[in-house]
């Protein structure tokens, strides 16, 4: 990708003098939310459906979700503080255009800002939701202060309830990160509530991506329901220490065929870092990247089906 002081870290410093780089580093590293876990409000932005589809002939009720780093709206340029509002307000529609194409009954969004003053002072989720077509969102905002505010959120076209925010341990990244959950009922099994998650992690360190982890294990363990996480893990499937192989092993979660080696979603280093992990009796009956350029990272689209059916008690 192009230089990004923000989040992934996946940068090069061609174009922007060292100083410069450091200090942005330091203003978003000394922006950390004061609220490490919050309580956020579920955003409205209509009358909320009942997302999903059901397959009468096959007994089945699916639900469509979709992953995406957004890259603060910046699309593939270098930085998103080097371009107008208009040209971010474009980006956001080519983003809100696939989404809508796609038709994901939630979205998991990283690097999704609330009104920054590097990006225009707009909220972008807000934006998405209302472009999108979706009726409801939730964000976890990481970073807040001094003018910039961004993070985690959920945009979908279901209800969301029960939601939670949590900001990482401060100390253990330069860059603030984190994660939000929110809970929506199954599609035609109103019975069977299902945690959905966006969560970034580290871009620099393992270490620090495992403990972020364990914070994320630990945090769902207690929520006690079957989960769909979703987002920016940066990181591969390759080590066995792995944060992503950690937080599959400790929930007992599965995704989809994870040693391919042709579901690449960060292209600019040819990896897999974005990710799709499910409880059991949660199966993928279809997993895509999806190849629009719409960010450094692309994003991954996947429909579930359940196991279960009402009347039933979780999992």
């Amino acid at each position: 990708m192009p230089v990004s002081l923000t989040t992934t870290g996946k940068t090069h410093a061609t174009g922007f003098s060292r100083s410069v780089l450091l200090l942005l580093l330091l203003l978003v590293a000394s922006c950390a939310t004061t609220e490490r876990r919050t309580e956020p409000l579920v955003r409205s932005h209509g009358e909320a459906i009942a997302g999903g589809q059901a397959d009468e002939n096959a007994g089945e009720s699916r639900l469509r979700v979709m992953t995406l780093n957004m890259a603060h709206g910046r699309g593939d340029s270098f930085h998103q503080l080097l371009q107008s509002t208009d040209t971010t307000k474009t980006n956001l529609d080519t983003i809100a255009m696939v989404l809508k194409r796609e038709a994901p009954d939630v979205v998991s969004l990283q690097e999704a800002d609330s009104r920054s003053f590097w990006n225009g002072s707009f909220d972008h989720v807000d934006f998405l939701a209302e472009h999108g077509s979706f009726d409801q969102s939730v964000r976890g905002t990481h970073v807040d202060g001094m003018g910039l505010a961004y993070g985690t959120a959920l945009v979908a076209k279901m209800k969301l309830g029960n939601p939670q925010a949590v900001t990482f341990k401060p100390g253990m990244s330069p860059i603030p990160k984190g994660f939000v959950v929110s809970s929506v009922a199954w599609p035609g099994k109103p019975c069977i509530e299902v945690d959905i998650v966006s969560v970034h992690l580290d871009f620099a360190s393992e270490s620090i991506r495992r403990k972020q982890a364990t914070e994320l294990i630990s945090t769902l363990q207690d929520r006690n329901r079957p989960v769909v996480i979703m987002g920016d893990f940066n990181t591969d499937w390759h080590d066995p220490d792995s944060a992503v192989r950690l937080i599959a092993r400790e929930l007992d979660l599965h995704t989809y065929q994870p040693d391919s080696e042709g579901l690449v979603t960060f292209p600019g280093f040819g990896e897999r870092l974005d990710w799709i992990l499910v409880s059991p009796g949660i199966r993928f009956s279809s997993y895509r990247v999806v190849g629009d350029v719409v960010s450094d990272h692309l994003g991954v689209l996947s429909e579930l089906v359940i196991d279960r059916s009402c009347p039933a008690s979780g999992f």
